[in-house]
């Protein structure tokens, strides 16, 4: 959602909807959506929460912020940001670093020690959430903000699911991690790790829960039938990172192949660098335009001493020798064999080949249905079963932390408005504030602020954190670049350009209204307006 700003009233007239046929439309101010909020995965309001940043007001941003993602010191390092992707700022230069401001919200809050809203008065509802990765503690907060009574379980020691055992410290350092966790569970939310939930109606019926989120992440890994002389020495990308993050990581050798085009395969990649081998060479049977990794990963890998051998598929690996079959691109983008071959020394391989949620917990359960591997939701985020909803990994979606988020509030709303026996309410959504409504003359240069980072020599041997966060300088300036796309910020050019003093300028939540005794109709007030909050609609006889 984005934030109020104007509205119009009709001004010290007695002729509320025609003041003469010189006029056949009449402006009105409006709110848009910007189009980072519409981009945003989690649904926060990116535009009002940088609002508040860029005068300083740090706390409330970030208490906006939270209003609707909890996790944004790890958001800010692990999301792959599409609301830059959708900024309108590139109209004028580059996209505002939206990401950026996030994580420093986010780490401002953890050195303050802000501490997340109270939970809701008690419903005497109780909840269970399966899964304590991002889905499932999104759910967590939400649900107590709501004021329902919130079991979070989870199979692993340590709560945070992928976040944890999926992304390297690098990454996402785990003080970071642990410290917004530690807000999340201090609202009241009852933790049960190393629980492996087996049957989830048992489950549910055993610990008289109302309802139940499957927040389960996918976290196990695809096989494929390649021959090897010595399966010890070939593992799953998912196991490997998991292992390292218990700090008990399996011995690669010197030389690791990893087979796989995804941001799993680069992590991993990365991971084995760090763990010693001279050689990580990365596998691909496509070229670098079709591989599903992000562009950024993909030059950190690079930059660190990762290699990739591009349109290549595994044929076998025997006696520490990979046999790799060279592949073309047919008319469609599909790769293909060419019947070429080629030899890498090995000492291990690594698959990420992609990802598998265990969803044994639903076995015997008639009513939720279950479609390649994931659970069918409804708009609300519940399946067949009254009760019971599913989310993130779960659910059919992108796979991703963000959208796991998003998954996790929705769901909470969906899960409240079964308890509450009302209806589910998305809400209503505003026009999309395209760079088309926007005048940009307005907006001068002024270059995105690139965060710093670690010594590549300093990354090879260490999992410090490769990304730095910005200054408090920089954070400041950086909120100061949004436009305010669609949504007025009280810049005065409508008051300053209209020809014939018909806008009045009152502040406060009503910034300005128009007196159409005196407005013609001109349009000028819409073609000035910098964001695109004014927009001239058919005059009403």
């Amino acid at each position: 959602m984005e934030r109020p700003f104007a509205i119009t009233l009709d001004v010290g007239t007695s002729r509320a909807n025609h003041t003469g046929s010189w006029r056949v439309e009449r402006p009105v101010y409006v709110d848009r959506l910007p189009p980072c909020n519409d981009a945003c995965p989690a649904g926060e309001n990116i535009q009002g929460w940088l609002y508040e940043a860029e005068s300083g007001g740090y706390e409330a941003a970030w208490r906006k912020l939270v209003e609707n993602n909890p996790l944004p010191a790890i958001m800010g390092r692990v999301c792959f940001h599409p609301c830059e992707s959708a900024c309108n700022r590139v109209q004028v230069d580059e996209a505002v670093g939206i990401n950026a401001v996030e994580r420093f919200l986010g780490d401002t809050a953890i050195e303050h020690g802000w501490s997340l809203p109270a939970a809701g008065p008690d419903t005497g509802k109780r909840v269970l959430v399966v899964g304590a990765g991002p889905a499932g503690l999104s759910a967590a907060y939400h649900l107590r903000l709501l004021g329902h009574q919130v079991r979070l379980v989870d199979s692993s020691p340590k709560l945070g699911g992928m976040l944890r055992y999926g992304i390297p410290a690098y990454r996402l350092p785990r003080a970071i991690l642990d410290a917004e966790i530690a807000r999340i569970t201090d609202m009241g939310v009852e933790v049960v790790a190393n629980h492996t939930v087996h049957d989830i109606d048992a489950e549910r019926r055993e610990g008289g829960f109302d309802a139940v989120f499957l927040a389960v992440g996918a976290q196990l890994g695809k096989r494929v039938n390649i021959p090897a002389g010595d399966s010890s020495k070939v593992i799953d990308a998912v196991s490997f990172l998991h292992q390292v993050a218990d700090e008990d990581p399996p011995m690669l050798g010197r030389r690791v192949i990893v087979y796989g085009g995804g941001d799993t395969a680069l992590d991993a990649a990365r991971t084995a660098r760090r763990l010693g081998a001279t050689d990580a060479v990365i596998v691909y049977r496509r070229n670098r335009d079709k591989m599903p990794a992000h562009a950024e990963e993909v030059e950190q890998a690079l930059g660190e001493g990762v290699t990739v051998r591009w349109l290549s598929t595994v044929e076998r690996f025997e006696n520490e020798r990979l046999v790799l079959e060279k592949m073309r691109l047919n008319a469609d983008g599909f790769p293909e064999p060419t019947g070429e071959y080629e030899e890498l020394d090995a000492d291990s391989l690594v698959l990420a080949l992609g990802q598998d949620t265990d969803l044994s917990l639903l076995e015997g359960n008639d009513n939720v249905e279950v479609r390649d591997g994931v659970v069918q939701v409804a708009t609300t985020m519940m399946t067949n079963e009254g009760g019971v909803f599913a989310g993130g990994d779960a659910a059919p979606s992108d796979r991703t932390a963000t959208v796991a988020v998003g998954h996790g509030k929705r769901a909470a709303r969906g899960i409240d408005a079964y308890l509450r026996n009302v209806d589910f309410v998305s809400g209503d959504r505003h026009d999309l504030a395209t760079a088309d409504h926007l005048n940009t003359w307005y907006y001068a240069d002024a270059p995105r602020t690139e965060r710093p980072e670690l010594e590549r020599i300093r990354r090879q041997t260490n999992f410090e954190e490769v990304i730095g966060g910005l200054t408090e300088e920089n954070a400041l300036f950086e909120a100061r670049r949004c436009l305010s796309c669609g949504n007025c910020f009280e810049c005065d050019n409508c008051f300053g350009v209209c020809p014939d003093n018909a806008v009045i300028k009152l502040g406060g939540d009503v910034k300005y209204v128009f007196n159409y005794d005196f407005c013609k109709g001109c349009g000028i007030c819409v073609r000035e307006c910098p964001c695109g909050a004014i927009e001239m609609v058919p005059e009403l006889i």
